[in-house]
């Protein structure tokens, strides 16, 4: 066994959000490991599915509450050594974009769980924030070779929409806590993660659902241009746990390629790989986010030891012949256009 195993070895560790794609495949990783893992998701975007064999054997205890009601987060505390909180009212671009009023309410539950996990003696939080929180205005230009890092969040500020400041206030609370109460914490900054169990209100999958269902023209919103550094579930759920194991002092962390990918590159590796011909048709009028966010991820191997291990390219083919196998088409037509600026 090894010292990272053992460290959480019989932990009661809760998991917020624990049905979602990245929270079900964070808590396989910390079962794998050895915790006893709690979880607490009210089913609105995870899905029952992603954790029902561990339910079954009862090594994850799952609670289906929303966390912002009264009382529930502090229920959930009792006893619990580590929190990993990644519950929070989200979506893809287009769902960040059109909806500022439900990314508003995580100023709400991020505030009860930071209160309620100090006030039970939780050892320490594990905050799951975004790329969202770094300044609009220095990603607005494609030519230039951008890579973003940590300091950037010093001032002044400009985050992406509600969420990302949503996001950026969280840090900055978790940040006092540590200081001025000693709770140990650490926050991870997500690069658009994608990858088996990822939904279609973001971006990959959502490019693979037009191939999956055949459809043309193929729409990209915006020009194509845009830059980003997509980022395969596997890392980004290894440096949490490396982040959870190594930072105590609440400082936040990039976790994400540093691969500079365009959309319209992205696209044509999907056509590729599924063999789906047709017409693309860009939609500038769509929500698109910043022309060009890419991190910067020296950090996280300086503190952690932490880098990925996924090209975007493998990353791709593995989430592609995943969502191939496990979507029903009819299901897929149902739901798509909804999804696109939905949770």
């Amino acid at each position: 066994m090894t010292k990272a195993e053992t460290m959480w070895t019989g932990k009661t560790v809760l998991v917020t959000g624990g049905a979602s794609f990245i929270g079900s495949t964070l808590a396989d990783q910390l079962i794998e490991r050895g915790a006893k893992v709690r979880v607490v998701d009210d089913l609105t975007s995870g899905h029952l599915g992603n954790i029902a064999g561990h339910i079954a054997t009862g090594k994850i205890e799952f609670i289906r509450a929303d966390l912002r009601e009264s009382g529930i987060a502090r229920g959930a505390m009792q006893g619990v050594h580590t929190v990993f909180h990644l519950a929070a009212d989200h979506g893809g671009r287009g769902y960040v974009d059109l909806h500022q009023a439900g990314p508003a309410s995580n100023f709400l539950l991020d505030g009860l769980i930071f209160w309620e996990a100090l006030k039970a003696k939780v050892v320490k939080v594990v905050y799951a924030s975004s790329g969202c929180v770094y300044p609009n205005f220095l990603q607005s230009d494609v030519k230039k070779e951008l890579f973003l890092t940590e300091d950037l969040t010093k001032g002044p500020n400009d985050a992406d929409n509600t969420y990302g400041w949503a996001k950026l206030m969280a840090e900055f609370t978790l940040q006092a806590y540590h200081k001025e109460h000693g709770l140990k914490a650490a926050s991870c900054r997500y690069f658009t993660v994608y990858g088996p169990r990822g939904v279609e209100n973001h971006a990959v999958i959502a490019m693979i659902a037009r191939a999956f269902l055949k459809l043309d023209p193929f729409e990209v919103w915006g020009d194509g241009t845009q830059i980003r550094n997509w980022t395969y579930i596997d890392d980004i759920v290894s440096g949490t746990i490396a982040a959870g194991e190594m930072i105590d002092d609440g400082t936040a962390i990039n976790l994400g390629t540093m691969e500079r990918i365009k959309v319209i590159d992205a696209v044509k590796m999907v056509m590729e790989f599924t063999g789906h011909k047709a017409k693309i048709k860009f939609l500038p009028n769509m929500p698109t986010g910043p022309l060009n966010r890419v991190a910067d991820n020296s950090l996280a191997k300086k503190l952690t030891g932490w880098e990925p291990k996924v090209p975007f390219r493998e990353g791709l083919k593995r989430t592609i012949d995943w969502y191939y196998k496990d979507r029903d088409r009819a299901h897929v037509e149902a739901i798509f256009k909804r999804m696109l600026t939905e949770r």
